[in-house]
């Protein structure tokens, strides 16, 4: 499997490493998850109705500042200018994706899910949400483990999409912002 979960950083929401036995923080991540593939399918006015329904009946343990801050976030994301078209009409959340990816001695296997996928006639767009607080500010403070994560989608993507680019972004969803991550560093 590509990816596998940071070590807990400080948040400003409360959710810290001293918090992190207590399952909140990826729970919180779930959250996001779920309303960032839930709501684009939505009408933009129903949105942030849909979002306090399906947190207001989750048993989340979250008081309402914690609900409006995540509705917040998941809608400065989905609607921000700069990633509007992966989350618009011909994209798909939550997107298995299987293959083999040669390694230097023998095929290895990938299992994994694409958050969000948009697929062109021209291009390919690989989204993988994270929701680490602070967020690495460049390319080069990106965790290696995500890298390779992208890496192996792509090499996936290309053996299915020939001749296509193939763009992978990093979505760190508490600026918002959309980080992608050159070729270079998918090595």
């Amino acid at each position: 499997r590509p990816s596998a979960p940071e070590p807990a950083v400080q948040s400003p929401l409360g959710w810290t490493a001293a918090k992190a036995d207590d399952g909140r923080r990826f729970q919180r991540g779930r959250l996001i998850h779920r309303l960032l593939q839930s709501l684009p399918d939505l009408a933009p006015a129903e949105r942030r109705a849909a979002a306090a329904r399906f947190l207001a009946s989750f048993p989340a343990g979250l008081d309402e500042g914690d609900r409006e801050a995540l509705i917040d976030e998941v809608l400065a994301v989905i609607e921000h200018p700069d990633h509007r078209d992966l989350f618009g009409p011909g994209s798909r959340a939550e997107v298995p994706i299987v293959g083999y990816r040669q390694s230097e001695t023998d095929p290895l296997v990938v299992s994994g899910q694409v958050d969000r996928l948009l697929v062109t006639p021209a291009r390919i767009a690989v989204v993988d949400f994270k929701t680490n607080r602070p967020p690495p500010r460049s390319v080069s403070q990106v965790a290696n483990v995500y890298r390779q994560q992208l890496a192996a989608y792509r090499d996936i993507l290309f053996q299915i999409y020939p001749g296509r680019e193939i763009e992978c972004y990093l979505l760190w969803t508490d600026v918002p912002h959309l980080m992608q991550v050159p070729p270079a560093e998918l090595k």
